[in-house]
């Protein structure tokens, strides 16, 4: 199923999809695709704030471009992989009996998820500026990103259980 339906079907049956993913194997490749492709909307969703920060502030654009470039297609992935593993060790802690990969693929497909309404976040902060708008933007797009989250890590974590039960 291409990503973007993916996507959608995520905001009306997250468990489902993260389940028809899970059952796809243990792919690092495709794990990595998700992740790269969801720091590389990140940057892009972040391009309309450069553009008024440059424009307010006398900033250069090309610069601000750069350095979000770099932290979002270098520094993401890495701190993504890091909190992945944290939430495996602590779900194994909770009875979790899934692999570390369905823990990343969980983040991963959470982030991506949600970049809708990223997009949404970096256009209310490129043309409505700071203030109660984009906090609440903002807010929305932490709770819904959580909210995949743990309905992600839930189904990744009970993966191996629910795939031992079945002969």
């Amino acid at each position: 199923m291409p990503v973007t339906r993916d996507i959608r079907e995520s905001y009306r049956r997250p468990a489902q999809v993260m389940r028809r993913l899970l059952a796809d194997g243990q792919r690092e490749d495709r794990a990595l695709a998700i992740l790269m492709g969801g720091a590389l909307l990140a940057f892009l969703f972040q391009l309309p704030r450069l553009s008024r920060q440059s424009h307010l502030q006398g900033e250069d654009l090309t610069g601000l471009m750069a350095n979000t470039l770099f932290a979002c297609l270098f520094f993401l992935p890495l701190i993504f992989y890091g909190i992945a593993a944290v939430s495996h060790i602590v779900a194994k802690v909770l009875g979790g009996k899934g692999t570390w990969y369905g823990a990343r693929l969980a983040l991963f497909w959470s982030f991506l998820s949600a970049s809708p309404l990223m997009l949404l976040n970096g256009l209310v902060a490129g043309f409505v500026g700071p203030g109660f708008e984009l906090q609440i933007v903002g807010l929305l797009w932490v709770l819904v990103f959580g909210a995949f989250w743990f309905i992600n890590l839930r189904v990744a974590e009970s993966a191996v259980e629910r795939d031992a039960a079945t002969p």
